[in-house]
């Protein structure tokens, strides 16, 4: 049996004031080192041959220090593909400022929906599409030899990964939620999927 865990990262500074992130590159919260640290005590037992992360921070500083938690030491593979959705216009806003100004109903749109963009910004759909064949050429041919792979990446980078590991489709995936920091992992067998469970710390 072999394993791909998905990690979304500690909570961030601006997850903590409630603001639109997407490309911004900000740190951890005290809060969100911890999580992170959790994520790692709670993932000892899996010997990890492949860790991949995207290019900002409170990923890659999310996937060293779980890794460092669990008493294990890896090269992270970084890249941009696996960023967080970019919110464009919206971007450090605060989220309850916004639907005070724009509505409810039109900041749920902006946040959820699978095919609208914020101004200047991506869909998930959008998100979909970068990461699907970053997915398909480095991470899947790792999971179907058997490796265990670590993907610390971001809230819609993971759900665009629900959708590519066919857990979700573009119309019930605003049903998935990803906590920070709580690893998301799936089992396989021989290269098949078997099922998947979120991991929490060992008490």
């Amino acid at each position: 049996m072999n394993y791909l865990v998905l990690l979304r990262h500690g909570e961030s500074e601006w997850n903590k004031e409630n603001k639109f992130t997407g490309f911004k590159d900000v740190e951890l919260s005290e809060n969100g080192v911890v999580e992170a640290k959790a994520a790692g005590t709670s993932l000892k037992n899996i010997k990890f041959d492949a860790v991949f992360t995207s290019t900002l921070k409170r990923a890659y500083n999310t996937a060293t220090l779980a890794l460092t938690e669990a008493g294990q030491a890896h090269d992270l593979v970084k890249h941009d593909d696996l960023r967080e959705r970019d919110y464009g216009d919206l971007t450090g806003l605060n989220k309850d400022e916004m639907r005070q100004k724009f509505g409810e109903e039109q900041v749920h749109i902006w946040r959820r929906s699978y095919d609208v963009r914020p101004p200047g910004g991506e869909s998930l759909k959008d998100v979909v599409a970068r990461v699907t064949p970053y997915y398909n050429e480095h991470i899947a041919p790792l999971v179907a030899a058997g490796k265990n792979v670590l993907v610390a990446a971001h809230g819609n980078t993971l759900r665009a990964m629900l959708i590519i590991l066919g857990e979700n489709t573009p119309e019930n995936i605003n049903n998935a939620e990803i906590p920070t920091g709580v690893p998301l992992v799936f089992e396989y067998e021989q290269g098949k999927k078997q099922k998947n469970y979120f991991l929490k710390k060992a008490a």
